[in-house]
Parts: structure tokens; C-alpha cells; sequence
């Protein structure tokens, strides 16, 4: 099954990309980078839906930050899933989808089977940063380092040129920080992808910065998958994640071993297999 639609709230449209059969999982974030990430092989025991936020849907000229609150975020995923005729949904985000494919975990626990969390950090705060530069500088990777240096000394240049695809070229550029093989060019899987830098900015910038995930934890039903990649220097390192681990009710924990930032996309077969065999159990 493939089909394209749109949701509207509050005069944000969100581009959905239905694509596959068996249970709905609704991927949040972007449609056309998320439907591009994700193996065919998963479309056979899955119907994903990889649907837009108000980061990545019109209007791209938003800068009223009131409209970009967690809240407000959460609430469009439940429109979604209202929309499309689902009852109970695997909710799966994806680094700082990650945050939100919690947070309607626990705001809506009726409604959720499963929730996945694909290279997510307990928060994005100043510490947290700390230790991911720790983690970069304690490894023993000179190549992937060098590379890095060359993409940074070209990154305030290129935020200059084209503001507006900041967020993106700032992703690009990191892809010694988030993908295994760091010579990766990423330019295609965010190709026609567009963003509102106002979202991005105070979002990623100040609500996950702040954010505390323990909060209502306790609200909780669905079993969580935590992947994690042993390369992933873009988020905060995996040994953060062992002070609130035990707070989760039911919280299951991979990390894979030649993947950084997207293990969905770099161990596809190894991905779904582990997937779908936490899913069947």
C-alpha cells in the first residue's frame, strides 16, 4: 500500500507518506527524509507513515514560537493518527523525534503499542554537549576527526550563504558526527526537504535543552526500543542514559556496532530483524 495526503492544524500542513502493509507506526518528522531512511524490507511488516511537524511543513515563515510548543507538537501527531482512522499506533522518532515519540507516549498512552526511540539522549542540555565533545576527543579516529575540522572551518560560510538551510547544511556538514562511514554524503536524503529555522532554532535549541524525560514516566504503558549506534557522536554518548534507565517501566536498549546517528539507514537488515523481533515479544 502506498498513498500521499495532508493534515492541517492550525494552518500548518503536514505532508504524510503512507507506504507499506501490517501494523500503523507513524514516523514523526520529516516525510520525505524519514520515507527515504527507512528499508523496503520494514514496509512488509509495517504500514509506516512518515508525516512532516511544523518544522518541516508550510508556513516555513513562522517565528511565533507559541505555535511550536511540545504540547502543541504532540497534539499533531494525535490529529494525524485521528485523521487516518488509527487505534493503537508504534509511535518511532528518530534523535530529536525521539523527544516527541515519548512525550505522546505518555500523553496518550491509549494509544500507543510500542514506542521507538532511534539514537535519542535523556536531554540536549549544556552537560550533555560536554560529554559528546569528551566522547569525540576520547576516540581513537584521526581521519573521521580531520574531516570534521575541514566540514566546520566551511560551516559559517555556508550558514551565511543560505541561512534558511541552516539546520540542513549544519546536518550535512556534521556527517563525520553521524554517520559510520564519515565520508557519507548525505545531500539526497534531504533533497526538497524545507524547514522553519524559528522552529528548529528554539525547539532543538531551548525545549529539549530544558527538557526533563523522567517527568510522567510514570503515565507510561507502551514498552520502549532505545537504538542506539557505537558511532553516534551528533547526540550525547549512550552511557548518559544509564542513570534514568531503570525509571523507564520497560525499556529495551541496542546499540549497534557499525552505525552512528541512523542505524535504520547504515544496518538496515540487522535494524529491522532487531526491530521486529522486540515487536513480536
Amino acid at each position: 500500500m502506498s498513498f500521499k495526503g495532508q493534515v492541517n492544524s492550525n494552518g500548518f500542513q503536514f505532508q504524510y507518506i503512507l507506504e507499506g502493509d501490517g501494523t500503523p507506526a507513524i514516523v514523526i518528522g520529516s516525510s520525505l527524509y524519514y520515507s527515504r531512511t527507512f528499508s523496503n524490507n520494514l514496509r512488509n511488516s509495517l504500514k509506516l507513515v512518515f508525516v512532516d511537524h511544523r518544522g518541516f511543513s508550510p508556513p516555513y515563515d513562522c517565528k511565533d514560537i507559541t505555535q511550536f510548543q511540545l504540547d502543541i507538537l504532540v497534539d499533531d501527531i494525535e490529529l494525524v493518527r485521528k485523521e487516518l482512522g488509527f487505534e493503537k499506533i508504534i509511535i518511532i522518532g528518530h534523535s530529536g523525534h525521539a523527544f516527541m515519540a515519548l512525550e505522546y507516549a505518555k500523553k496518550y498512552p491509549a494509544n500507543v503499542s510500542y514506542a521507538v526511540m532511534i539514537c535519542g539522549a535523556p536531554s540536549y542540555s549544556h552537560e550533555a554537549h560536554k560529554a559528546s565533545v569528551r566522547y569525540l576527543n576520547d576516540s581513537v579516529c584521526p581521519d573521521r576527526k580531520a574531516v570534521l575540522a575541514k566540514n566546520l572551518a566551511r560551516l559559517p560560510q555556508e550558514i551565511e550563504a543560505a541561512p534558511e538551510k541552516s539546520f540542513i547544511t549544519f546536518c550535512l556538514l556534521m556527517g563525520p558526527k553521524s554517520w559510520f562511514d564519515y565520508n557519507y554524503d548525505a545531500t539526497k536524503l534531504w533533497e526538497d526537504v524545507e524547514v522553519n529555522m524559528t522552529m528548529f532554532d528554539y525547539v532543538w535549541g531551548e525545549v529539549f535543552r530544558d527538557i526533563d524525560i523522567t517527568k510522567n514516566l510514570d503515565k507510561l504503558q507502551a514498552p520502549v526500543l532505545l537504538a542506539l549506534g557505537r558511532y553516534d557522536y551528533l547526540v550525547p554518548p549512550p552511557y548518559l542514559w544509564e542513570p534514568i534507565r531503570d525509571k523507564f517501566p520497560n525499556l529495551t536498549i541496542r546499540i549497534f556496532e557499525k552505525s552512528s546517528h541512523a542505524p535504520h539507514f547504515e544496518e538496515p537488515e540487522l535494524f529491522d530483524r532487531e526491530l521486529l523481533n522486540w515487536l513480536s515479544k
